[in-house]
């Protein structure tokens, strides 16, 4: 099936207009004609290559809501005209032990990852929600509510989930302190699910700037992390602190804020190796972890929950046309705090 895309043929290319083969609609696949993707850093990474893994040509976008189109004759779950949507991923073996527990973004054969992948069941790389449709199977299709507002929900398909997996995991909730680090697309989803969760929450960033924007999306308190009195009360207080931070950055100073006991968890992903002091881990007993995003019924349960609390994402809607520009803004962290693409655009 022809699909208008837009796509990186290089590293070094802008990406632009593109025609892509889905796969044709087999009996478990829910076609989705795309309605909104949210830009993730980390499509900027994959189309430059940065990771050094790229397949080109790369469409990019794993954040990914829409309609369903077409259905496949054993689909249970989803009818032609549903809301819908997909995630990071869009398959995985289903056999191995993680699988088996639910946890497909641990699969020890690696999950089909939404784009950059490689589709099992079809000829070619997998190719993500810049463009006019996909298909993938029911089982990791996700349910929208009907009155789901798209654009602000479609970043908690990584964003939303990339931080609420290590919450629930690490049983953050009420009568917990928890730090969050860095007001970013990541940051800002998880100072808002953290409160939704009951935990006392402390943003820290480095920016004077954030400090108002950071109460105002439900931090209790905001720390300027370069200000060495502000770090010094929060020393020994918190219980769980999510990092958020793709560039280096001082682990050190973020674990001197744990109790005994306490974690911190990584889950932003700087393109360097970060520094460590043991002691600063061995003798309070803290843990240094880090987490990925979450399989498909906790990203359900995500979703649902979000619906409830009603939680979306803070977003600045494009055109695809403006990609190219929205990814230098993201260079420059100009965004707040993230930028979906209206796909009618592409039309």
């Amino acid at each position: 099936m022809s699909t208008k895309a837009y796509a990186a043929r290089s590293s070094s290319s802008p990406l632009a207009p593109f025609t892509i083969e889905r796969r044709s609609l087999g009996p478990s696949d829910v076609e989705i004609t795309i309605l909104h993707c949210g830009v993730c850093h980390s499509d900027l990474h994959q189309a430059r290559n940065e990771w050094s893994n790229t397949i080109y040509p790369c469409v990019p976008g794993h954040e990914i809501v829409g309609r369903v189109a077409h259905v496949g004759k054993d689909v249970t779950r989803f009818a032609e005209g549903d809301l819908a949507a997909v995630g990071c991923m869009v398959d995985s073996c289903r056999k191995c032990a993680s699988c088996e527990r639910g946890l497909e973004q641990y699969c020890v054969e690696l999950p089909t990852f939404t784009y950059n992948g490689r589709d099992e069941r079809g000829s070619g790389p997998t190719f993500g929600g810049y463009a006019q449709s996909i298909v993938v199977d029911e089982a990791f299709t996700l349910r929208l509510p009907s009155d789901a507002s798209l654009a602000a929900t479609a970043p908690l398909l990584c964003a939303g989930i990339t931080t609420y997996s290590p919450l629930r995991h690490w049983n953050v909730g009420p009568g917990t302190q928890v730090g969050v680090v860095g007001l970013g697309g990541l940051g800002h989803m998880g100072v808002k699910l953290a409160r939704a969760l009951g935990a006392h929450v402390v943003l820290l960033t480095t920016s004077p700037r954030k400090v108002e924007d950071g109460l105002r999306l439900g931090a209790h308190e905001v720390v300027v992390s370069t200000d060495a009195n502000a770090m010094a009360k929060h020393r020994g207080r918190l219980d769980f602190v999510l990092d958020t931070v793709s560039a280096a950055h001082d682990v050190d100073a973020l674990l001197s804020l744990l109790r005994l006991d306490g974690t911190l968890a990584l889950v932003g992903a700087p393109d360097r190796p970060l520094s460590v002091a043991p002691f600063g881990i061995m003798l309070p007993r803290r843990q240094l972890a880090g987490s990925g995003i979450g399989g498909i019924a906790e990203t359900q349960e995500m979703l649902d929950f979000c619906a409830t609390h009603g939680i979306t994402a803070d977003v600045e809607t494009i055109a695809i046309q403006q990609i190219n520009e929205a990814y230098e803004r993201l260079l420059r962290g100009d965004v707040r705090y993230r930028f979906v693409i209206d796909m009618a655009s592409l039309a």
